[in-house]
């Protein structure tokens, strides 16, 4: 009998809309995967087992019906631990937010009820969704780090213990753990999925990113994401219905990308250069190398400041009321952004218009850029969470990004290959992304 925890969500919103599958029987398979792997990757806060087959039963039962159905329509769905709920703790890592709840779900928690999706349980977060390191272990290797600060979203899709999940990215935190833990990880370009409801960390850098096992997995699931939201104003009107469509489609014609190893190529080990040389070499009719403009080394300065500007300003409360309870790189984060003027916040912020403005052009003669995902396979160790050099400037221009896992590095560990594209072409990106994946396959 198959392992229905080893498909592809898409594949499973197929089987339980023809009943071929009872969302019953998926979620105590995902809970029997918890059982045996939770105690060594610990990628969940929190989940309640009883509530879960409740609301499968629910969905089982209205699927009888024969009423219309949601596209996630019985689905399981981990969220991150900074998503807002009234029937579940919302503690975003911190000792300062204990077993509290949100008076009203996040508009995230309302689309994925709507979509007929069933809401798994919170995964775990780096403190404050930043960096410092979580109680999360990585599935392909316990002594590694899993990634952050969506840790436990991205674990919990790895080790087959939830088919899809919800992280966010303010640096490199759908990215990075998506590169460590070998799934697809999937970054909308700003604006297009509501912030309403979710621990706000950076107005200008945060968005909410989605996890899946395919690039078909996140479109089914970001399609039910995106909406205008009054209540976030940085939301756009978007129309992506079609969304898994566009990805099934691809490009009309074979695509070209950009390759840059930037400058940050050097701390990449030599096992992870070679496969990115052989995906260039594979690819050669479709990959150009250049290398990055040279405003892009102003950007990471720039992210930085606006970045610990507004983590002062929106965690400052915790600081005042008792520093000692949260970590040193916190604390150290918040002093700096307490030190930096107006002017310069303000600079920051219009370098980043000005930056997007200079480079928007090249999408008219590429589809996308293609970076590594991060500076190689997982660190060893669980003091860290990684560096975020290869996602930073994506996150701070506000393009769409996705990880794939498409590549192998040192003792054959994933490693992503980062595929970015121009800011609110999501349908075509996705396509793009899509015809990359199928045709790694094949090559592979």
């Amino acid at each position: 009998m198959i392992d229905v925890t080893s498909l592809s969500a898409y594949e499973l919103s197929q089987k339980l809309h023809s009943g071929e599958i009872s969302s019953v029987d998926l979620c105590t398979a995902y809970l029997d995967r918890i059982k045996k792997f939770e105690k060594d990757v610990q990628a969940w806060q929190f989940i309640d087992k009883k509530l879960l087959i409740e609301k499968a039963e629910e969905a089982d039962t209205y699927r009888k019906s024969g009423k219309p159905l949601g596209p996630l329509h019985g689905m399981p769905v981990a969220i991150k631990d900074i998503i807002g709920t009234y029937d579940m703790p919302t503690e975003c890592g911190t000792v300062f937010r204990k077993k509290m709840s949100n008076s009203q779900d996040s508009e995230i928690v309302n689309l994925l009820k709507n979509s007929g999706a069933i809401i798994m349980g919170k995964t775990v977060t780096c403190e404050l969704a930043y960096i410092h390191p979580s109680k999360t272990k990585n599935p392909h290797d316990y002594s590694r780090t899993p990634g952050g600060s969506s840790s436990g979203s991205a674990a919990a899709v790895a080790a087959h213990m939830a088919p899809l999940s919800v992280g966010s990215q303010t640096g490199g935190s759908v990215i990075r753990p998506a590169s460590y833990c070998g799934v697809v990880g999937y970054k909308p370009s700003y604006g297009l999925i509501s912030r309403n409801g979710v621990l706000k960390v950076s107005d200008k850098l945060d968005t909410m990113g989605v996890f899946g096992k395919t690039v078909k997995d996140v479109a089914l699931l970001a399609k039910s994401l995106i909406r205008k939201d009054l209540h976030d104003p940085s939301t756009v009107y978007f129309a992506a219905e079609k969304m898994v469509e566009e990805c099934e489609k691809g490009p009309v014609f074979d695509p070209k990308f950009i390759f840059y190893k930037t400058k940050n190529w050097k701390n990449i080990n030599k096992k992870s250069q070679q496969a990115f040389e052989f995906l260039i070499k594979n690819f050669k009719k479709n990959i150009e190398v250049f290398d990055t403009p040279s405003y892009f080394e102003d950007i990471p300065k720039y992210h930085q400041i606006i970045h610990e500007v507004d983590m002062a300003n929106n965690f400052q409360v915790y600081y005042k009321k008792d520093k000692t309870k949260l970590s040193k790189e916190m604390r150290e984060a918040i002093v700096r952004g307490l030190k930096y003027s107006a002017k310069e916040y303000g600079d920051a912020a219009d370098f980043m218009k000005q930056s997007y403005e200079s480079y928007k052009e090249v999408f008219e003669d590429y589809h996308g850029i293609i970076t590594p995902s991060s500076s190689g396979v997982a660190d060893k160790g669980l003091k860290s969470t990684g560096s975020a050099d290869f996602q930073k400037i994506w996150t701070y221009l506000g393009l769409p990004t996705i990880s794939l896992p498409l590549l192998t590095g040192e003792n054959d560990l994933p490693l992503g290959v980062q595929v970015v594209g121009d800011k609110l072409d999501d349908l075509r990106f996705l396509g793009t992304a899509n015809w990359l994946e199928k045709n790694c396959k094949d090559e592979g």
